[in-house]
């Protein structure tokens, strides 16, 4: 690869991140692993506390793929002992321990998600608890002397949280010497992250200098706005769009989206010429946009049935084909326990809201008595989901 080469890979790895740290420093990595036929060693680490991947992930996701692409092996981490300890980034209390089996249930779930994205060949899946359930106290204590209460008091969420008088813990001043560690066992030659995680990200750099280790360079990718716009995008907030969604159900949440989020959407998810997509009308533009992702995650064939069927619903007002069925028995099944068992609420209290507000209907009526016994017909939920009751 010519040095011309590695510029053009550096524009192509540099679109849509929110900041690269020590990008001279990035291309003499690049440079001197091409010459020297060695991959690079490129770290990311994941908390195993939320194991659904949407699109906000994604971001990261690709970067590592793009980096992949060019011959570099991933690391993706799965964080399983810091997990234990809970990131504190943008908290403003002590967040709960997750038990070890809890995390290697939602660790398993990022493992076959993952998969989607990245090359399986240059990844290796690897889990902190390997080294650091091995280090002694000794070498603990060790390691928090690479770091001052000033230093963590200047972060801003500590800061925030001291000046408030609220709680922190001192293990959580340990959380990002444990991260930074990772890098330093690691040997990682990059890092990506987050461009809330500019800290953790900068203590791994800290941390390989004091250990004689060559600093990593940092490719910090944007936080994603949600379907609100303005939200980072959250199962929490209910404003994500899940890669493991049905293809109607994504490709309806997309088209909800503003225009502005859109074009953002299309620069950080999509490697696709910016100019050709503005020169496009809006609405098409969306269409675009939602087929590009869902093919991705699906198929060609679904996202294009996924379009008839939004244009069937939402410009006539039918209902899609292949809508779900069950099958009603002679039990006297409530209608919010179909709906859980169906996935078409995530909870009893999302049920009642929907229904206090009218947005669950049988035959286009809308369903009012939380009591209502379900029979024949086609159930709606919201706006894009469909059951068929038999």
């Amino acid at each position: 690869m010519t040095r011309m080469a590695i510029n053009e890979s550096l524009e192509h790895i540099s679109r849509g991140t929110a900041e690269i740290i020590n990008p001279e420093g990035l291309k003499a990595k690049l440079l001197a692993s091409q010459k020297s036929k060695k991959p690079l060693r490129v770290k990311a680490g994941f908390d195993p506390t939320a194991p659904d991947i949407h699109l906000g992930h994604t971001v990261l996701l690709r970067k590592l793929r793009q980096l992949q692409d060019l011959g570099h092996q991933v690391f993706f981490l799965i964080g399983d002992f810091t997990a234990q300890i809970g990131d504190p980034t943008g908290k403003d209390q002590i967040r709960p321990q997750l038990d070890r089996q809890k995390i290697n249930q939602n660790a398993k779930t990022y493992k076959e998600q993952v998969f989607k994205i990245l090359d399986p060949k240059r990844t290796e899946v690897v889990f902190n608890s390997a080294w650091l359930d091995k280090l002694s106290s000794q070498e603990v204590l060790s390691l928090t002397a690479h770091s001052t209460v000033a230093q963590m008091l200047a972060r801003s969420d500590f800061k925030k949280r001291f000046e408030e008088k609220k709680e922190i813990s001192l293990l959580e001043f340990v959380y990002p010497l444990l991260q930074g560690y990772d890098s330093v066992h690691l040997k990682a030659d990059i890092e990506l992250g987050g461009s809330d995680q500019k800290f953790n990200l900068l203590m791994g750099r800290q941390l390989q200098e004091a250990y004689g280790q060559e600093p990593q360079a940092i490719i910090m990718t944007p936080l994603l706005e949600g379907t609100d716009g303005v939200n980072k995008m959250s199962k929490t907030l209910n404003n994500y769009i899940g890669i493991n969604e049905s293809a109607d159900e994504a490709f309806g949440k997309i088209m909800s989206i503003s225009d502005d989020l859109m074009y953002r959407y299309y620069e950080t998810l999509t490697d696709l010429d910016m100019a050709q997509i503005r020169a496009l009308h809006p609405k098409e533009a969306k269409m675009k946009l939602a087929g590009e992702i869902i093919a991705r995650f699906h198929d060609s064939e679904k996202a294009e049935q996924a379009r008839k069927n939004f244009e069937k619903v939402f410009t006539r007002g039918q209902t899609p084909e292949n809508v779900p069925e069950y099958r009603l028995g002679p039990g006297t099944t409530s209608l919010v326990d179909i709906l859980l068992l169906e996935k078409l609420v995530d909870s009893r209290r999302e049920f009642q809201r929907l229904l206090s507000q009218g947005a669950i209907s049988h035959n286009n009526h809308a369903i009012r008595d939380a009591h209502w016994r379900p029979q024949g017909g086609i159930i709606k939920v919201g706006k894009r989901r469909f059951l068929k009751l038999i």
